[in-house]
Order: C-alpha cells, then structure tokens, then sequence
C-alpha cells in the first residue's frame, strides 16, 4: 500500500515540463493495430495505464518496448482477438480495442471496460455505430462477442447523440481501414481526437474534418507505421497550475500549447493570478488574494473539462468567495467531495449535479483517501495549501493520470514524498 506525504504551506515556484497526454497517448496506443510493423510513439507518460496498455497489446500478439519516454510497438504479429476480462477491466478507455481489433481481424471478444469508478460510461454509442458498420454483436457469458458480416467494415453515416470522445475514437479506427466512406456528425473535437487524426493520416489513412463536429473517413486498404510524438496532457497542466495558485506560487509550464486550455486561462485571471500564454509555454504568477465569484459547469470540449473540475474545486476552496460547480458529463464525480472536507473545505452538495464552494484563506492537514484520478490530484492541491504533514492514500488511482507526481512538485520546491507500508510499518 503507498501513499502521499505532503507538507504543505510552501510556495512552488519554477519551470515544469509538461509530460506526454495520457488521454492521448492510450487511444495512439490502440491504434498501432491498424499498423502492420514497428510504430515508435515519442514524449509517451510511462504511467499504471499505459502499462496495462502495453500488456494487452503483449496478450494479443504484439511487442512492446518503453525507452525513457518512448514507446515501440511492433503489431506484425498480432495472433489474438480476444481480450480477458482481468486485462480489460483495468481501463476505463479498453472498449477502443474493439473498433482497432475489428478493422484489422474482422471479429473481437471484450468485456465491459473497468477503471475509475467516477460513474457510468456506457458504450452503447460504440456498439451503435459498429453496427451500423456491419458488426454483429452478442452478449454471451458477459462478454461481448463481435463479427465483421462481411470481409472489410462498411462506411456508414453515424450521428452520435452526444459528442462522446471513446465513440469518436472507436469509429475512426474502425473507419480508417473500412470499404467506403465514413461520417461521422456531431463529433468529438477534442485536441486528442485531433491527436489521433495526425497520428492515423501519418500512417496512411485519409481523414478530413477533424476538429469539427463533422469528421469524414475515406477507407483505405492499409495502414503502415510510422514515428510520432504525442501531444502534451492538459489536465497536468491544469494540476500543475492550480497546484501553484493554491500555494501563492510562480511557474513557467514548458512544452504545452496554452490553446489546448484555452478555456480554464480566463479563470485564473478571474481569481486575480497573472497569466500569460505562449507559442510553447504557459506562465503563472499567484496572488496573495484570490478571489472567485462564478459558476463552473463541465462540458464537452472547447468548453470546461469534467477532468478538471476537482482540480479547481481544490482550488476554489482557498478562494476569497463562491463557486457553483455544475458537473453535466458524469452523474458520481463529487466523490472527492468528502476527502476535502477533511481538510476543512467547505463544500455543499445542493444535489448530484451541483456543488457550492466557499472558500477561506487556510485549510487544515489531514489525512484522505484518492477516491478517483482527478479527486486525488485535487487531495494533493488542498494538501500542498493546507499548513502541516497531511497524506494521500489510493495512490494508484493517481498514477493512473500522472508521472511520477511528486517528482513533478518536488521540482518546483514541493515537500511530497511517496511511501510504502510493509508489515506495518512505513518505509521510504
């Protein structure tokens, strides 16, 4: 069992690297299927995920190496095209094997996806749109069971309900190798979508559209690999930065392109930090005296992400006024909640969408338990403000989303250090 020992109340002030996008990362990841030979993904966050990742890419017949931050795949041999439920359901973002593992074998065995239990994601739009591509799908012993109808996936028109970024990925990937054209409406736009678009195209495919809400895939027969580097992961980047707010602290982010959270700039601003933005950087400077008086409600992209509503709720919590939290995408992400009010946040829950924040110039140390990903990165912000040694249980949660997260603080004059228990007894 690890945890988290933070000793808080110190002021982080430096320069950070912004690591690979998990988010991006993981679905690239995938896609290396679709490409016959040995694909190296650059700037890679070698994170819990991406390990297991790797592991089912190794269970159906792959090679996988990590170098530093590099990640190669050699899927010449891929012999397998069914997934066991102990590999599966280590991810919430598994499902996306199923549109790769079709596109190139024609049938696929997956069960339901695992991972953080931050509230349901359903895959009904992925299997919809699978279907509608000439998938046959059954549910047999609690698994899913899936066959291409005829040799090659078909084009199809699809129209998805809501802008979900899994469905989105699941059909290009599919797409990218079917007979015929595909559209896709109402589309997922987010920098990672766009991410995987490069990477596919640069492997063969021809993709136009995205970045709209309209994407059109033009199947080809064949991908080949190829090199890429993976886009910097915004959530970090949003830890990183309310981590300094928080802390009345001063940073320069390197490698991240501020458009990619063009949406969350203008709260920092609100709050009264100084903020500015770069063709390759980001820099924040905290005040003494954060203010907040405004409503945060999750949307999909360009509008608030919901992986980012902890991160600030954290936050929030050490800001001069109100913040209503509105969370519209998942119906269980005020878990993290409780964790900080252990740190004498003061949060109210008005209903399972809505939350209210007053905030107050100091918490109090403590010790929590990560309940998700981001709640943990959100404990980890209440425990670098809040004076005294507090701790952070469930770290695995944590590695999930962030490489080696207190190395990252630490660099910038954070006192956080990882710890183990061993027969009871705490080791370094």
């Amino acid at each position: 069992m690890k945890k988290l020992v933070v000793y808080g109340a110190k002021k982080l002030i430096g320069m950070q690297k912004i690591h690979g996008s998990k988010n991006s990362c993981l679905p690239i990841m995938v896609a290396t299927l679709l490409a016959n030979g040995e694909t190296t993904l650059k700037n890679c966050p070698i994170l819990s995920d991406s390990i297991a990742t790797c592991k089912i890419l190794n269970f159906l017949g792959c090679s996988t190496q990590i170098e530093k931050d590099a990640i190669v795949v050699n899927s010449k041999n891929m012999n397998k095209t069914k997934i066991p439920k102990e590999l599966m359901t280590k991810l919430r973002s598994s499902i996306i094997f199923l549109g790769a593992i079709l596109a190139r074998c024609n049938q696929a065995t997956v069960c339901f996806p695992g991972g953080c239990e931050i509230g349901k994601r359903p895959i009904d739009f992925h299997l919809k749109a699978l279907q509608q591509m000439g998938t046959q799908i059954k549910l047999e012993n609690e698994m899913l069971v899936c066959k291409v109808k005829n040799k090659r996936l078909n084009g199809a028109k699809i129209r998805l309900a809501f802008p979900s970024v899994g469905a989105t990925e699941n059909i290009l990937l599919a797409a990218s190798t079917a007979n015929g054209t595909t559209t896709i409406e109402n589309a997922a736009i987010e920098p990672e979508i766009v991410d995987l678009c490069n990477f596919l195209i640069k492997c063969g495919a021809q993709i136009h559209g995205y970045g709209t809400k309209t994407i059109t895939i033009y199947g080809v027969e064949k991908l080949n690999p190829t090199c890429h580097r993976i886009m910097a992961d915004r959530i970090v980047a949003a830890t990183i930065l309310c981590a300094v707010a928080a802390t009345k602290g001063e940073v320069f982010l390197k490698s991240i392109n501020p458009r990619i959270i063009a949406s969350i700039l203008p709260i920092f601003k609100q709050m009264n930090c100084t903020i500015y933005g770069f063709d390759d950087g980001i820099f924040l400077k905290s005040s003494r005296n954060l203010k907040t008086n405004f409503t945060i409600k999750t949307m999909p992209y360009p509008g608030f992400p919901t992986d980012m509503q902890p991160i600030f709720m954290a936050l929030a919590s050490v800001a001069q006024g109100y913040t209503t939290f509105i969370e519209t995408i998942f119906e269980n992400r005020f878990k993290h909640t409780q964790q900080l009010k252990k740190f004498g946040a003061l949060v109210d829950l008005i209903n399972e969408k809505t939350a209210i924040v007053k905030g107050q110039p100091e918490l109090h140390n403590a010790n929590v338990v990560a309940t998700d990903l981001r709640g943990g990165a959100g404990a980890i912000i209440a425990a670098l403000a809040a004076p005294g040694k507090s701790s952070i249980s469930n770290v695995k949660f944590i590695d999930r989303g962030y490489e080696a997260i207190e190395k990252q603080l630490t660099n910038l004059g954070a006192s956080i250090v990882r710890k183990s228990f061993t027969n009871n007894k705490l080791t370094c």
